[in-house]
């Protein structure tokens, strides 16, 4: 075949509209079953956002959406794994602000760049963490707690689930914008976090409000603030850092997806239109909120744009404090 000949029914297939054999349209897509990284273990929050998701794609396009856990590393591993997938819409990933916002500075060097690598499809769900504080420690508010802090540098001791972990990332932003000196207290979780504080060994934590609320509600610990701009409907009493002196602070644990970057757009906006729509439904949204979970669902360039913020504050609190990953 001639190169005008060749050149000739390329443009015939521009102009008609076709695609060449082989090749993948949003109208097309999808054709095969899905893959779902997970970058944590089966069972935890990550894999409880996933599963209705997966579920929803899959009853919507008749093919399965495998998930595919892949904990280690911080997460690292499944991003890497994702950098390398095909850019076709068959491989997503779930992923935290640890992974693609704090793993890239707290580590130093991964292998994936969060910005050339992935693109956002859509923030799936967002929550709150929730300050707590030991009785012992006698403030009813987050701007008593300062004071004290203030007047005590370097004496109280802060609880976390460890180096590097949301809840130690939060409490340095803390302790940055309130100029407050605080002791850092690693633990191997939550869990064992939140069961000191209730011991009073520490004297304050910022935990994930599936967490700590229920500790709050014994009465063995207090809540005095939550870290998003707006109250939490789980905790509507309990006010929130903006409004307690320390305005524009908003620490929000989220899950999102994310593709590889050359992924094509028509694809990304079809998986991300199918998502928002599957939040939506009124069984997966009251599953999501009576976890503690609220609903999202954003545009993919909306979610790039919140991508990219995220690493710029996180970034900048992990260099503050001067934190590196163990």
């Amino acid at each position: 075949m001639s190169r005008l000949v060749r050149r000739v029914l390329a443009l015939i297939l521009v102009l008609s509209g076709c695609a060449p054999a082989g090749a993948q349209t949003a109208s097309t897509y999808p054709s095969k079953p899905i893959r779902m990284i997970v970058a944590f273990t089966p069972g935890g929050p990550a894999d409880l956002t996933a599963r209705p998701i997966a579920q929803g794609l899959s009853e919507r396009w008749g093919h399965q959406v495998i998930i595919d856990h892949r904990p280690g590393a911080g997460g690292n591993i499944a991003a890497e794994i994702l950098a390398k997938s095909a850019p076709d819409g068959y491989t997503i990933m779930l992923t935290t602000p640890g992974v693609v916002a704090v793993n890239p500075t707290l580590y130093g060097k991964v292998p994936f760049d969060t910005l050339r690598d992935f693109a956002g499809v859509t923030n799936a769900v967002s929550t709150a963490n929730i300050m707590i504080v030991h009785p012992s420690l006698a403030v009813n508010s987050v701007k008593e707690l300062i004071q004290v802090a203030r007047a005590r540098p370097g004496e109280l001791s802060y609880g976390t689930a460890g180096n590097g972990s949301a809840s130690h990332l939060g409490t340095e932003m803390f302790k940055s914008v309130a100029k407050v000196d605080l002791v850092h207290v690693p633990y191997k979780g939550a869990a064992p976090g939140v069961t000191d504080l209730m011991g009073g060994h520490v004297q304050l934590m910022i935990i994930g409000m599936s967490v700590g609320l229920p500790a709050a509600r014994t009465g063995r610990v207090k809540a005095i603030g939550v870290t998003s701009l707006k109250r939490s409907p789980a905790a509507p009493d309990v006010p929130t850092l903006d409004e307690s002196g320390l305005p524009g602070f908003e620490v929000l644990n989220w899950m999102g997806y994310i593709v590889p970057a050359k992924t094509p757009r028509d694809i990304v906006g079809k998986l991300s239109a199918e998502m928002r729509a599957i939040l939506q439904m009124p069984d997966v949204r009251d599953r999501f909120l009576k976890q503690g979970l609220e609903p999202v669902g954003n545009t993919p360039e909306e979610f790039d744009a919140y991508i990219k913020s995220e690493i710029a504050k996180w970034s900048k609190v992990v260099k503050q404090a001067g934190l590196k990953a163990d």
